[in-house]
């Protein structure tokens, strides 16, 4: 159940980055080209503005999605847990997540609709639902389905028009972007404007809340381009490591979220 249950605090921090404020100002580096974008700087405003509407209109935009998933997990006090799971999803729709465990034995089965969670554990023989909002209210972040779509296929999350500074430098672009929880600092590559690096810092400082997601792998499917390499690291009061390797990655093929509960299944609260 560990490994549900971190994936699921994993996605809501990913998914915390409304941002508030407007353009202001960026710190100069070296082999960089700066944009301090003011009002009254229209070239500059249109050029970040441009590049904002490129990010938005190369998002994978699907109706189906399925893939397996090599789930490696540890952390500081020398936890490892390596698992595989198999994903489905219709959007807007279903989220569907089989786990695989040691002997090739599936462990947990998983059924997330737009406003519900269940969680069907096969080997303690329970089934478990949970709201949607339950995610939202642990956690004291923005946390909706679209969003958690979003992220398994890797697009970028909360891009508020709403950007505090803009920075190109040699092949990548970088924005920042504060929201009601977290501070944001993205970098793009400038070409393709794939998401290369996510790093998110709560701003509660009272909770030190740290992840950073990196995104490497990109590969060519029909007119998207996806990322099967992901990387995150997790800090507050321990520091976590998950690793996730797509395979098998499929768009707009049929899809179908089995979930039968056998009758001598328990109800878990």
């Amino acid at each position: 159940m560990r490994i549900i249950l971190f994936l699921f605090s994993v996605l809501i921090l990913m998914a915390s980055c409304r941002s508030t404020r407007k353009i202001t100002s960026v710190v100069s580096k070296k082999d960089s080209t700066v944009l301090v974008v003011r009002p009254e700087d229209s070239d500059s405003a249109k050029h970040v503005k441009a590049t904002f509407e490129s990010i938005n209109s190369r998002q994978i935009r699907f109706n189906t999605f399925s893939s397996k998933v090599k789930i490696d997990y540890s952390d500081d006090k020398n936890n490892k847990i390596d698992v595989n799971a198999f994903l489905r999803m219709k959007r807007d729709s279903a989220i569907w997540i089989s786990i695989i465990a040691a002997f090739n034995i599936e462990a947990f089965r998983v059924l997330i609709t737009p406003d519900s969670i269940f969680i069907m554990d096969k080997i303690s023989r329970t089934i478990q639902r949970k709201p949607l909002s339950y995610l939202q209210q642990i956690s004291k972040v923005p946390f909706d389905f679209k969003t958690l779509q979003d992220l398994i296929v890797g697009n970028p999350v909360y891009l508020d028009k709403n950007i505090t500074s803009y920075v190109e430098q040699g092949e990548t672009v970088s924005m920042s972007l504060i929201g009601s929880a977290f501070k944001h600092y993205i970098t793009l590559g400038k070409e393709d404007l794939n998401v290369l690096f996510s790093k998110l810092d709560d701003i509660d400082l009272s909770r030190s809340r740290t992840a950073n997601l990196s995104y490497a792998g990109y590969i060519p499917l029909g007119k998207w381009k996806f990322s099967e390499s992901r990387k995150i690291v997790l800090t507050e009061k321990t520091k976590i490591d998950l690793e996730l390797e797509f395979k098998q990655v499929e768009f707009e093929q049929p899809v179908g979220f089995p979930f039968s509960v056998p009758k001598n299944y328990k109800a878990k609260l």
